[in-house]
C-alpha cells in the first residue's frame, strides 16, 4: 500500500512538471511572437556556413537559397464598392411632375453614384519569424479585403493584416502556422557603397525573382512619400526592381536581410536604374512596434531643421556651412529640445555618436527610438561643439507610448463620437452613422466639418455604427474619405480626413 502511496506521488509529480514545463514554453511562445532568437538560424539557413566550400569569387548562390525561401508572393484583392462625387443634392424644378422618375434631375447636379469594379494587384514580402509574421509595403495591402500569400514552394495561405504605418510604408501581416523559413536580419548600419546586394521579389507576376547591384548610395530621400510623418532614407541600389518587387527582400551576400523594396526611380513605371529600400534597422524597430503595441511609437526631439534644400546663397546668409550638419531653424515650445537647451542656428552633427550630415540621416537615427528613449544630441553652436541628453516626446508633447486601442477612436480622431440614435437615424432616411457631438482636436479640426454632422460612410464603406467605424480606420492611416449628413439638411457631404496630419517625422 505503502508502494503504491509512493508510486502516485511520482506520478503526480511527473505529470505536473510536464505540464509546467509545456505551459511556460507555449507563454514564451505568446511573450515573443515575431520575433527573433538571437544565435539561432532557420533551416533554410543550414547549408550557407558549408565549411567544405571552396573560397573563390563573390558568389550569390548560397545567399540566393537561403533568402528565396522566405520571400513570399502577396497576392490582394479589393472588392468592388460604390464611389460618389459627394455633391449635396439640388431640387430639378420639375421634380414634382416627374418625382423619383425625374428625367432633368442629372441637369441640376446632386450626388452620383458609380461602380468601383474589383481590383487584384499583387507584391513581394518576407518572412521575419518562423510563427508566420511577415513584413512588406503599405501600400501593397493598403484597401485590399483579402490577402492570399504564396511561398516560394507553392503553398498557399490566407493572411491578415496585424498593423499598416503608412509614414514609412510598412506593414505586418501573418500567416497561421509554425517553422516557416524566415529572413535573419542584418545590419544596415554596416552597408557601403559599392557593396554587393541582391533583391528577392515577385516582379511583374513572375515567379521568386533575384538581381544583383551594388549600393550606390545611403540615406537618400526621393520625396515620394507625401505624408509630413514620412521617413525617407533609403538605401539606393542599382539592382533590377520591378512593379511586384514592392516589399521583397534585399540581402547582402550573406544572405541577411538589409533592406525592403520599397519604391525605383523611372519615367516609365519599370526599372530604370535605381532601386530605393527601407533600411532594415528601422524596419525592425516599427515590427516590433506593430507587433508589441498596435502602433508605431515614434519619438521627437523637436525642432524644425532646414539647409538640405537650400540654394547657396540661402545658406551663405544663414552661416551654414558644408559638411556642419543639420541646421536648426527653429525649437518650438514644449518639445523635448526646448527642455533640452537646444537653439535656433545650432548645427546638429551626432546622434548618439552617429555622424548627421542631413535631414534623411537625422530621421533615420531618430525613428529607432520611442517616446522616453534618451538620445545623445552632438551640437555646433558659435564653433564650438556640445552633447546633451534629450528624452524624447511623442507628437502631442507627452512621453507617453500610444495605443492603438479600437475603443480609443474618438481620441484617435479628435472628438466626441457616438452611433447615431435609432429614431434619429429613421427620420433622416439613413440606416445608421457615427455622429460628431464635439470636436476636440486634429485631425477632424483641420476639416471644415461642424459638430452634429452623422458619418455614413469611410472610404466607400457603410458606416452604421461606432463598432463599424473603428473597424474601418483599425489599420487605416494618411488620407481617408468621411462622407455623411447634417440631420435636418438636405445632400450628403464628404471631407479629406488626414489621419498622420500631426507631427513632423524626426524632429
Amino acid at each position: 500500500m505503502k508502494l503504491k502511496s509512493i508510486l502516485l506521488v511520482i506520478a503526480i509529480s511527473a505529470t505536473t512538471a510536464i505540464l509546467s514545463v509545456w505551459g511556460y514554453g507555449k507563454w514564451m511562445q505568446k511573450q515573443y511572437a515575431g520575433s527573433q532568437e538571437p544565435g539561432k538560424l532557420p533551416v533554410n539557413y543550414a547549408g550557407f556556413f558549408d565549411k567544405d566550400a571552396p573560397a573563390g569569387p563573390v558568389d550569390f548562390t548560397a545567399a540566393s537559397n537561403s533568402a528565396t525561401p522566405a520571400v513570399v508572393h502577396i497576392k490582394t484583392r479589393t472588392k468592388a464598392k460604390q464611389v460618389t462625387n459627394n455633391l449635396p443634392n439640388r431640387r430639378s424644378p420639375f421634380s414634382d411632375f416627374f418625382g423619383d422618375e425625374d428625367p432633368f434631375s442629372d441637369f441640376f447636379g446632386g450626388p452620383r453614384v458609380q461602380m468601383q469594379p474589383e481590383q487584384r494587384a499583387s507584391g513581394s514580402g518576407v518572412l521575419i519569424s518562423e510563427d508566420g509574421y511577415i513584413v512588406t509595403n503599405n501600400h501593397v495591402v493598403e484597401g485590399a479585403d483579402e490577402l492570399n500569400v504564396t511561398l516560394s514552394n507553392k503553398k498557399n495561405y490566407k493572411a491578415t493584416v496585424i498593423g499598416r504605418d503608412p509614414s514609412s510604408d510598412l506593414a505586418v501581416i501573418k500567416i497561421e502556422g509554425s517553422r516557416f523559413p524566415y529572413m535573419v536580419y542584418g545590419n544596415s548600419d554596416d552597408t557601403k557603397l559599392g557593396q554587393w546586394v541582391l533583391a528577392v521579389g515577385y516582379p511583374l507576376n513572375l515567379d521568386v525573382t533575384i538581381t544583383a547591384g551594388i549600393i550606390s548610395a545611403k540615406a537618400r530621400a526621393i520625396g515620394v512619400n507625401k505624408d509630413r510623418s514620412a521617413v525617407e532614407s533609403f538605401i539606393q541600389t542599382d539592382a533590377a526592381v520591378n512593379p511586384g518587387n514592392s516589399g521583397g527582400a534585399l540581402i547582402n551576400t550573406n544572405g541577411e536581410l538589409i533592406g525592403i523594396n520599397s519604391a525605383i526611380a523611372s519615367p516609365t513605371g519599370s526599372y530604370a536604374g535605381y532601386s530605393y529600400a527601407i533600411p532594415v534597422n528601422i524596419v525592425k524597430k516599427i515590427v516590433n512596434d506593430i507587433i508589441k503595441y498596435g502602433a508605431v511609437q515614434r519619438g521627437y526631439i523637436g525642432i524644425e531643421y532646414g539647409g538640405d534644400n537650400m540654394s547657396d546663397e540661402q545658406r551663405k546668409e544663414l552661416g551654414i556651412k558644408d559638411g556642419e550638419g543639420v541646421y536648426v531653424t527653429d525649437v518650438p515650445a514644449g518639445g523635448a529640445a526646448k527642455a533640452a537647451g537646444l537653439q535656433k542656428g545650432d548645427f546638429i552633427t551626432k546622434i548618439n555618436g552617429t555622424a548627421i550630415q542631413s535631414g534623411a540621416q537625422l530621421q533615420e537615427q531618430v525613428a529607432r527610438y520611442k517616446p522616453g528613449d534618451k538620445v545623445a544630441v552632438t551640437y555646433l553652436r558659435n564653433g564650438k561643439e556640445a552633447t546633451v541628453n534629450i528624452t524624447l516626446k511623442n507628437r502631442v508633447g507627452t512621453y507617453d507610448l500610444v495605443k492603438n486601442e479600437p475603443a480609443n477612436i474618438g481620441s484617435r480622431l479628435g472628438g466626441d463620437l457616438a452611433t447615431i440614435d435609432k429614431a434619429v437615424a429613421q427620420k433622416n432616411g439613413i440606416p445608421g452613422g457615427v455622429i460628431v457631438k464635439k470636436i476636440t482636436g486634429n485631425p477632424l479640426k483641420s476639416t471644415r466639418m461642424q459638430e452634429g454632422f452623422v458619418i455614413t460612410r469611410v472610404n466607400g464603406q457603410d458606416i452604421k455604427s461606432l463598432e463599424e467605424l473603428t473597424e474601418a480606420l483599425k489599420t487605416a492611416g494618411g488620407q481617408v474619405q468621411v462622407e455623411g449628413i447634417y440631420p435636418g439638411y438636405e445632400g450628403t457631404y464628404g471631407y479629406p480626413l488626414n489621419l498622420s496630419s500631426s507631427g513632423e517625422q524626426g524632429k
